[in-house]
């Protein structure tokens, strides 16, 4: 059996939760459907798997549970992966989730600095790569394609007494502004004193300045707590709520 002393056992183990979890930071900041808690569940599921097999004999062990973690990985990744129309949402997460897995196993491997490196590099793509992915997501709608649409979801969070009128109201000011909605939901939040509406549409030429008129007008109306929009493949800015008093 191989020597591993419970001093390394608790740094192996605790660099791939932290791993895990500074990834997951940025996911939870995001408010992305797997967030801090996950992705470091998912990093020290990963290391305790292989730290098992490092105590084992067998010289190749760990190598074959890495390769069942990262297989189990993938079908966890593919539980994320859902389905909205035309389009597909949670690949960025699942990937995510396979990335913390992939930290917690060079951790528990004992490569601590590869460990850090592989989670900066993660939160390196996440939030440098993030303005180039929507300068490239919005090249297409702004014009050079005339053929090109882009999908889009506002989000409305709203009183529930008021739900109907501004049910109403969104879908008035999205026809106005010449968006074509796709879908809409509601689901009730706050123990069923507010209602969340989120209208999908599908737009073409200046995505920003539609939109941005859509949020203008609903801002207006009364009972509405806060709202945004976003852009179906894209993480900007704009998911972040706007609170009105």
């Amino acid at each position: 059996m191989h020597t591993l002393t419970t001093f390394d056992f608790l740094i192996r183990l605790a660099t791939g939760v932290a791993c895990g979890a500074l990834i997951g930071v940025e996911r939870q900041w995001r408010a992305r459907m797997a967030g801090l808690r996950t992705n470091a569940l998912v990093a020290t599921g990963a290391t305790l798997f292989v730290l098992y097999s490092v105590t084992v004999g067998d010289a190749g062990s760990p190598t074959r549970v890495a390769s069942y973690v990262v297989s189990g990985i993938g079908f966890l990744g593919g539980g994320v992966i859902l389905r909205d129309g035309a389009g597909v949402r949670g690949l960025n997460t699942a990937a995510t989730l396979w990335c913390s897995a992939a930290a917690g196993v060079l951790a528990a491997s004992g490569r601590l600095e590869l460990a850090v490196l592989g989670t900066l590099s993660v939160l390196a793509v996440h939030l440098v790569l993030r303005p180039a992915g929507r300068l490239l997501d919005r090249a297409p709608a702004s014009g050079s394609d005339p053929d090109s649409t882009a999908r889009a979801t506002v989000h409305v969070v709203c009183e529930r007494q008021v739900e109907t009128h501004v049910r109403a109201q969104l879908l008035q000011a999205l026809t106005a502004g010449a968006l074509a909605p796709t879908g809409l939901r509601a689901r009730r939040e706050d123990e069923g004193q507010a209602t969340s509406l989120r209208a999908t549409v599908a737009i073409g030429g200046q995505v920003a300045p539609a939109l941005e008129q859509v949020i203008a007008r609903l801002s207006l109306e009364p009972g509405v707590r806060d709202l945004h929009w976003h852009l179906e493949d894209e993480e900007t800015e704009h998911d972040r709520p706007r609170v009105l008093a």
